[in-house]
């Protein structure tokens, strides 16, 4: 199974730069996208055999997740069922046969860190959930985290610590997810790879000089990450400030 996770900032701007291309040569069994920036009704693009679920948020335009799947899920969640975090429009999750699927977009702290005390509630919310659907079944867990985990992840580190998504707050708490026992499929695969990001600012040429950070994650339960295979980061597929990343699942 093929998996493939893209923050799209706005599906339907995505569309226009060669989204419909990517999905058909990339041939993925599930494409997770997050910040897909609108309602059902206003995207066009419905590929043939693929089941579709979105989770738009309360705000128009704003926020939003969204999963085309070849494989119809036993069930499907959206939210964390916690009333001060499921207006937005940041978790869907899938139940498979042998496991969870939670595409996930993790509120951004902005610039003035204004919310990073509402993040470290979400953190702490979003890992009891994953744990507890643990509890039945491994757990795949993709999207934009917002956070750069170690160094290694971001261009220039130094001058970004206590920045937005470069916080020590921020990255404690995916140690934190990490140590509850997940793992980062790609860093498990690629323990000292560098210059290896998902995200680049429009700012300075940023992408073309490869400045950039890597935000976007495949994590899974510890208990399956030997059925995971080909950790792989789209760096040269343009449409948003993101580029894809994917993974292959092998459960049988």
């Amino acid at each position: 199974m093929k998996l493939v996770s893209w923050n799209v900032a706005g599906f339907r701007a995505c569309l226009k730069k060669g989204f419909e291309d990517f999905f058909y040569v990339c041939d993925a069994d599930i494409y997770c996208l997050q910040e897909v920036k609108a309602e059902k009704d206003q995207i066009d693009f419905e590929p043939k055999d693929y089941y579709c679920y979105i989770n738009s948020a309360d705000k128009k335009g704003y926020s939003g997740t969204l999963i085309y799947t070849l494989y119809e899920p036993k069930s499907v969640t959206y939210g964390l069922g916690i009333d001060k975090h499921d207006h937005e429009g940041r978790v869907i999750t899938l139940e498979f046969e042998d496991f969870y699927l939670v595409n996930q977009y993790v509120p951004n702290v902005k610039r003035d860190l204004s919310r990073l005390d509402y993040r470290m509630t979400w953190e702490d919310d979003l890992k009891t959930y994953l744990k507890k659907l643990e509890e039945k079944k491994p757990v795949v867990v993709c999207g934009d985290f917002n956070v750069a985990h170690e160094e290694i992840d971001i261009k220039n580190a130094k001058a970004n610590i206590g920045n937005a998504g470069f916080t020590y707050e921020e990255r404690t708490k995916f140690s934190e997810l990490l140590e509850s026992g997940f793992v980062d499929t790609y860093r498990h695969f690629n323990p000292t790879k560098d210059d290896a990001f998902s995200w680049w600012s429009y700012i300075g040429n940023a992408r073309a000089r490869n400045i950039g950070w890597r935000i976007d994650y495949f994590i899974v339960s510890k208990s399956i990450i030997d059925k995971v295979s080909n950790p792989v980061i789209y760096s040269d597929v343009f449409g948003s400030d993101h580029c894809p990343i994917g993974i292959n699942l092998k459960l049988k």
